[in-house]
């Protein structure tokens, strides 16, 4: 295995490099030692990676694609040496992370003390917006994200689901009568959220979503805490994420509605990274310790 890795880095430092007697310098070895390594590697992949020639190196269309992966594998194995050098030594850094406004709010915030209590040296920076961000151009670490992916150029790694609900508070279901198929929300003030992908004066229902019905209403708001504390008001009903509207729920102020037809789905929580940055030892703390606390959270809404 450790000639394996050796002439591994000796193709890619020669590819790096231009030539093998650059590899060999840089890997403190002789040329001819370089070259034996390559001829190994190459003999033992069963395929001519190099083309030589007494001036340059040039690739084989075989060790084009074998240049990736090797320095991705190269680059893993130096991260991991790294780390494990550092494993006494405590995570730090900022860590810059992007989420839903009331999502950010009401479940994320919280939780920072405790993951802070875990790795005291990272400072986290929440920034709250219901806008997608460019994760590279803007320089997050990371994002959670809501709902249906729709860049799969994304790795995502599913934190929970998330579920509909459709309520309203006690003293409006008294005076207007509590809906109980979908199309008697025609009759009542429904507020409507305007960021979402659908239009605010729609409401979908259906295993799949195809059932659209549409209302109105007094209110419209890009926030859904405002739409939740509006209805706990007695303005209208809501329609909205039960993570948001869990709280007054568990309070009374809000009483959830059973209509004929299910919730349209509303996807997952998800934490986001790009493909092509290796999330650093901070980000992956902060996606793990998601992991194990958003599930619980997410069971009790």
């Amino acid at each position: 295995m450790a000639d394996r890795l050796t002439g591994i880095e000796v193709f890619v430092e020669a590819m790096r490099l231009g030539g093998l007697s650059s590899a060999a310098r840089a890997l403190h070895m002789s040329p001819a030692m370089a070259a034996k390594h390559l001829t190994a590697l190459e003999a033992r992949l069963g395929t001519t990676l190099v083309h030589r020639t007494t001036r340059r190196l040039s690739l084989t269309e075989a060790g084009a694609a074998y240049l990736d992966k090797a320095e991705r594998v190269l680059a893993d194995l130096r991260e991991a040496d790294a780390e494990a050098a550092a494993q006494s030594v405590a995570i730090g850094g900022l860590l810059r992370v992007s989420a839903p406004m009331s999502f950010g709010v009401l479940h994320l915030a919280p939780l920072v003390a405790a993951f802070n209590a875990r790795h005291p040296g990272i400072v986290v920076e929440l920034g709250m917006s219901d806008r997608q961000v460019d994760l590279v151009e803007e320089r997050w670490d990371m994002a959670v994200r809501i709902g249906r992916l729709v860049n799969s150029s994304l790795v995502a790694r599913k934190l929970a689901d998330m579920h509909l609900v459709v309520c309203g508070s006690p003293a409006y279901l008294a005076r207007r009568s509590t809906p109980r198929q979908v199309s008697d929300l025609a009759q009542h003030d429904c507020l409507g959220f305007t960021l979402s992908g659908f239009s605010q004066q729609i409401w979908r229902f259906g295993m799949d979503g195809s059932i659209h019905q549409p209302v109105r209403g007094t209110l419209l708001a890009d926030n859904g805490d405002v739409l939740v504390e509006a209805a706990a008001a007695g303005l209208g009903l809501v329609y909205g994420p039960r993570f948001i509207a869990a709280r007054a729920l568990a309070e009374g102020r809000l009483v959830e509605v059973t209509l004929d037809q299910p919730m349209a789905p509303m996807g997952a929580i998800y934490a986001i990274t790009h493909p092509a940055r290796r999330p650093a030892a901070k980000t992956r703390a902060w996606i793990e310790f998601l992991a194990e606390t958003v599930p619980a959270m997410a069971a009790a809404w």
